[in-house]
């Protein structure tokens, strides 16, 4: 299994952290958090070949790692041209990605590493047979920042709906940013239509899938979780991190 990482963003509102290089490069204890992130995964994994979607700075993403050999690993790079959401992203990876299962998540978002285990434990007991995506939930107190998910028996997911107008949704758990895919996800991110903010949404590629019959199921995910889009977000989670004594 290979992993597949967002790294296309350059995240704005984080200011001058990222005038020169890409949100998920901004150091985290003093290593990028990118890299942070995909060391947890080959620590709780035996995933050792990633796959890193670019954008801004692409240059800067590549030359620190290079082809991944300093680290034991195997890094593709796949250019994402026009920021165009997270579907979009992700249907940038089909040619590298469509012979086999795969796991996604964001170079942006710090999570508990125990549930890169714990998602690839689900696949080693379960695989893809019927069930064709694992989607990692956290619970909040209203999901209209992230994406509302909808459960139904077994956490088999009925609905996700992107960004909800705040206070509309019934649900409070939340897409937390945590995947695996069957390669049949990219049937449906290659045929989505540009949302009303102008995207091409992940949920309504899964939403579709759904619809044709191909389940997912939600996965609640343990430990810290952080979207690292502001500077406060930043500042907190390098507060947690030293206060976590991880190396």
């Amino acid at each position: 299994m290979k992993a597949l990482l967002l790294a296309a963003g350059r995240g704005t509102r984080l200011g001058p952290l990222t005038a020169n290089q890409p949100k998920p490069m901004i150091p985290i204890g003093g290593v990028p958090m990118i890299e942070r992130i995909m060391g947890r995964i080959a620590a709780q994994t035996p995933i050792r070949e990633f796959v890193l979607i670019t954008g801004y700075k692409a240059d800067v993403l590549e030359d620190y790692f290079g082809d991944g050999a300093k680290w034991g690993w195997k890094i593709h790079y796949v250019p994402q041209e026009t920021p165009r959401g997270v579907g979009d992203a992700v249907n940038c990876a089909s040619g590298v990605l469509a012979d086999s299962p795969f796991l996604m998540t964001y170079g942006d978002i710090m999570l508990d590493p125990v549930n890169y285990g714990r998602f690839a434990a689900e696949y080693a007991a379960h695989g893809l047979a019927e069930i064709k995506a694992y989607v990692g939930l956290n619970w909040v107190d209203d999901p209209w920042a992230g994406a509302a998910v909808y459960l139904g028996e077994d956490n088999v997911i009925e609905r996700i709906q992107e960004k909800p107008a705040k206070g509309t949704a019934t649900t409070h758990w939340n897409n937390a940013g945590l995947f695996i895919f069957d390669p049949l996800i990219f049937a449906y991110t290659s045929k989505i239509v540009p949302s009303a903010r102008g995207e091409y949404e992940l949920p309504d590629a899964i939403s579709a899938m759904i619809a044709d019959g191909h389940p997912a199921k939600g996965i609640a995910l343990e430990g810290g979780w952080r979207d690292v889009g502001t500077p406060e977000d930043y500042a907190a989670i390098t507060e947690e991190f030293a206060a976590s004594g991880e190396k």
